[in-house]
């Protein structure tokens, strides 16, 4: 697979600027990361999947993400939700994944509520940067059951996406084709059986065959999350270094007696630096990837050392991967900022991305240092 997705990498660059100016990829780039299997990377065996370890998916989606970053995105949001499907009771997983290859987006943030009534629940809220929505079948939302007084129990609801309303509010400078339109739910009847408990979801004890024990896929939610969504940095940077290497041989330094951007040893130390954040950014995430699935397959749920670890290394991967791209863009010229050039949509995304409020280097590298001097997490997002 990953051979036939190295394959595309062409076709996805030059799909981007037409991902960028529709504000989602085009149905093109879905077309051929679905027949080449990407979207049935995490889906259980059982269901016709793939279910291959955490290092094999990651390795896909930084594959597609050398290609083009929005798609590298919206593809570990698919594949992200077809693992955390496997977490939801049998039932659910049935109706899901009955359909053998399916695209199940998400909202993580509790943005809505659930009323109860006969058989299940009423679903009323609305969740933003809801990822690859308008070309999903399922959508797994948070939200709260209101209790007594100020209580409320956290849980995830798992809707079809067609009975979502999805708002054209996908304005954005980065990471446009992503698609991360805000998605609305009023009213909607959501059976009881597909509501799952947020803490149990997130341990993997909903019951389900799928995440249960020694399964070698139990690898925690936040954790997950967080190796599946480095990978697309880590992929754009390396489509960011291979454009700029293609552009510099033989190109001229304006207003200069250079005639060969190549040449000059300006060039020669940023193209070194990045090579070697890159590498450096590869690496860390491949240790702690590799770790998350020794815990795994040994049957056991990640520690809150091990999130705080996978949190602050996941920041530190992808700061190395922004500077890489800032390196190559300080000596890339004017002409790089031509919107033909994938260049500078890798550019761009790179930095778009790391504004996510999970991967925003600071914030991890800040929660690993607190624990690393003897103080407790300030998050519950471990």
């Amino acid at each position: 697979m990953r051979e036939a997705v190295t394959a595309l990498i062409p076709t996805l660059r030059e799909n981007g600027r037409e991902a960028e100016d529709n504000r989602w990829i085009p149905q093109d780039n879905v077309d051929l990361l679905d027949k080449a299997g990407v979207f049935r990377l995490a889906v259980p065996a059982r269901f016709g999947g793939l279910d291959v370890p955490l290092v094999d998916q990651a390795a896909v989606v930084s594959e597609v993400s050398r290609g083009c970053a929005s798609t590298g995105w919206v593809a570990s949001a698919w594949v992200q939700g077809g693992w955390v499907t496997s977490l939801f009771p049998d039932a659910v997983q049935e109706e899901v994944f009955a359909g053998g290859a399916v695209r199940v987006s998400g909202g993580l943030a509790p943005t809505a509520v659930l009323v109860p009534t006969d058989g299940g629940y009423l679903l009323t809220g609305s969740w933003g940067f809801n990822t690859g929505v308008r070309g999903a079948h399922w959508d797994f939302l948070a939200a709260v059951i209101p209790g007594e007084g100020e209580e409320y129990t956290p849980v995830y609801a798992m809707v079809p996406a067609d009975q979502l309303t999805i708002a054209d509010d996908w304005h954005v400078s980065a990471a446009a084709g992503t698609g991360s339109f805000t998605a609305s739910a009023q009213d909607v009847f959501v059976p009881a059986h597909r509501v799952a408990d947020a803490a149990e979801l997130v341990t993997g004890t909903t019951g389900g065959r799928a995440n249960a024990g020694a399964t070698g896929r139990n690898y925690g939610l936040i954790t997950y999350v967080m190796a599946m969504s480095v990978a697309v940095f880590t992929g754009a940077a390396r489509g960011a270094y291979d454009t700029f290497v293609e552009r510099a041989r033989g190109r001229g330094i304006a207003y200069t007696d250079w005639t060969d951007l190549s040449a000059h040893p300006l060039t020669q130390v940023k193209v070194a630096t990045a090579a070697n954040k890159i590498a450096a950014a590869e690496a860390l995430t491949h240790n702690f990837i590799t770790a998350l699935q020794d815990r795994a397959d040994a049957g056991e749920h990640p520690t809150v050392a091990d999130s705080v670890r996978v949190r602050g290394e996941s920041g530190f991967a992808v700061q190395s991967a922004k500077e890489a791209v800032e390196a190559l863009h300080e000596v890339a010229g004017a002409s790089s900022l031509l919107r033909k050039e994938p260049f500078q949509r890798f550019h761009r995304d790179v930095l778009g991305l790391s504004r996510h409020g999970m991967l925003t280097p600071n914030t991890n590298l800040e929660l690993q240092g607190r624990v690393l001097l003897g103080h407790e997490p300030d998050t519950l997002f471990l």
